[in-house]
């Protein structure tokens, strides 16, 4: 009796094994198909919801890879896609940077009294450093740098030493050049993501001569430099009119976002959507602002061209342009990486062709 009794024992102490693994995997099961449904759920709300926010983000961000449009045709169809491209664009002003409106000055002793807190940002110097000054800026879903250079003839452009064949880091450039400052600056031919930074897009002025003249990017804008005289020219020209105009360093891209005092219309996101940014501008005094926005992190989403336009705006430029963004954002000071690079190289760093360098 014993022995059944212990049978019996054994066979239920197995059952119930049994009944309880069955169930921990049912609701496992249940678990990772509740997941399956609700991801589902979700996708289906942001990609074809009544709410619009994510599919205009994913959208412009996608066409304005121009390697990258299959993201957003894969799931949508060409009229869908035009009508978002509509309602989020950026209507250029219609004209070229006049230099006249641009008197630098050289800034002596306190100022007491400033227009606005930005521009006691921008005027009141840091102890013992007369030639920038570094400014945090954020507002709705961004973070970055905003740097104030006060020399604007210490402006130039540099150039990875292999034109045409690979570009370098931005770090190597800039302990080549012995930069104190370094920027990106203008676009690259891109065409799987993924390219060596070879060659620049566009017309390339350094010191006064054409190194470079690949085609342009076709991003609106056109020719953002520096003449003789260190004032910020913008103006659509060839690459032969852009050197009897006189500039002595310049790149082409674009858009612009501000000329002779005037914004452009941002409608929408401005059809760029969110990424991490990178502009270029000059206040009438001649101050020279370089701009850098950290994107595609928890802490800063990134900016569009409304964003790079108000901070611009706020800041006091009278010319401004947006540069190449995204994973080519990068801004180094005294050879320290200062924002928050994306890219897959070491350090978040990829070679490119050209740079904003300040020495």
């Amino acid at each position: 009796m014993m022995e059944n009794h212990e049978i019996e024992k054994t066979v239920f102490i197995e059952k119930e094994k049994k009944r309880k693994k069955y169930s921990w995997k049912r609701k496992c099961l249940i678990i990772l198909l509740s997941f399956l449904l609700v991801g589902v759920g979700l996708f289906l709300f942001l990609f074809y919801g009544p709410w619009d926010g994510f599919r205009n983000f994913w959208i412009t961000s996608s066409m304005t890879t121009m390697s990258h449009q299959y993201l957003a045709t894969f799931f949508y169809r060409d009229e869908t896609i035009q009508k978002v491209l509509e309602k989020n664009k950026i209507i250029e002003v219609d004209d070229v940077s006049n230099p006249h409106l641009i008197t630098i000055k050289q800034y002596k002793g306190k100022h007491i009294i400033y227009a606005s807190r930005y521009e006691e940002q921008i005027l009141k110097k840091e102890e013992g450093n007369d030639l920038y000054k570094v400014i945090e800026v954020a507002g709705k879903g961004y973070q970055g740098y905003l740097v104030a250079i006060y020399d604007p003839s210490r402006v130039t452009i540099a150039t990875t030493n292999y034109l045409g064949v690979k570009g370098e880091l931005i770090t190597t450039v800039a302990k080549r050049e012995d930069a104190i400052i370094a920027l990106n600056a203008g676009g690259f031919y891109d065409p799987d993501w993924n390219s060596n930074g070879a060659l620049p897009h566009g017309t390339v002025i350094q010191n006064g001569k054409i190194v470079s003249d690949f085609e342009d990017a076709k991003m609106g804008g056109g020719m953002v430099g520096f003449t003789y005289d260190n004032k910020l020219l913008l103006g659509k020209y060839s690459a032969s009119e852009a050197i009897q105009v006189g500039y002595r360093d310049a790149v082409e891209f674009g858009p612009y976002l501000i000329v002779n005092g005037k914004s452009s219309f941002v409608k929408g996101n401005g059809g760029w959507g969110i990424a991490p940014r990178t502009a270029i501008g000059q206040r009438s005094d001649g101050i020279v602002l370089f701009l850098a926005i950290n994107g595609r992190l928890a802490t800063s989403i990134g900016a569009d061209m409304g964003d790079l336009t108000e901070i611009m705006e706020n800041y006091g430029a009278i010319n401004a342009a947006n540069m190449d963004g995204g994973s080519s954002t990068e801004l180094v000071i005294n050879h320290q990486i200062i924002n928050h690079p994306v890219a897959a190289g070491v350090n978040g760093l990829r070679t490119m062709p050209t740079f904003w360098v300040v020495k």
